[in-house]
C-alpha cells in the first residue's frame, strides 16, 4: 500500500531542488557573498543572478560574457570546479572558447567537437585544466560549460 501523502510531499521537495541551480554575470573572484538562488525555467534554463566566481579561479582565464555560474567545487590538488550556463548557442560559445583562450595564454590541447557537445584540455605556464561544453536542448541557445582548473605542476 502506498502512502500518496508522503509520495507527494517526496515529489514536491524533489521538485523543488530540482527548480534551484544557479544566478547572473559572473564577478571575479569577490570572495563569498550572499547570492539569490538561483531559479529555473520550466525548460531548465537558469534565471537570476551569478554566483561568485570562486577564489582561485584563474583571473585572465575567459568566460563567456553573461555567463551564470550555478555551481563550484573543491576538490583535492587544488583542483576547481566551476560550472555555468551561457546563452550564445553551442557554435558562437565554442568559437570564443576557441579563440579566446589561446588569446589569453592557454594552450589548446587534446580536443574533439562533437554535434551535441565539445572538450578540450588547456594549459599555461600558470593552469593546467579541462573545458566541457554540452547543448541544452529545453534551454533556446544555452549550453552549459564547465572548467576545471589547477595549478601547473
Amino acid at each position: 500500500m502506498k502512502s500518496w501523502p508522503l509520495v507527494a510531499v517526496l515529489s514536491g521537495a524533489a521538485l523543488g531542488l530540482a527548480a534551484v541551480t544557479g544566478c547572473s554575470a559572473p564577478t571575479r573572484n569577490t570572495g563569498p557573498m550572499a547570492a539569490p538562488p538561483i531559479v529555473t525555467t520550466a525548460g531548465g534554463c537558469p534565471t537570476g543572478a551569478s554566483l561568485p566566481m570562486p577564489k582561485g579561479f584563474p583571473e585572465n582565464l575567459p568566460v563567456p560574457a553573461g555567463a551564470l555560474v550555478t555551481s563550484t567545487e573543491r576538490r583535492s590538488g587544488e583542483r576547481l570546479v566551476v560550472a555555468m550556463v551561457v546563452r550564445s548557442g553551442f557554435d558562437r560559445t565554442l568559437a570564443f572558447l576557441q579563440k579566446q583562450l589561446p588569446e589569453a595564454g592557454y594552450t589548446l590541447q587534446e580536443g574533439e567537437v562533437e554535434e551535441d557537445d565539445a572538450e578540450s584540455n588547456f594549459s599555461s605556464a600558470t593552469f593546467d585544466g579541462r573545458w566541457t561544453l554540452r547543448k541544452m536542448p529545453d534551454c533556446g541557445g544555452g549550453v552549459y560549460l564547465t572548467y576545471l582548473t589547477a595549478p601547473a605542476t
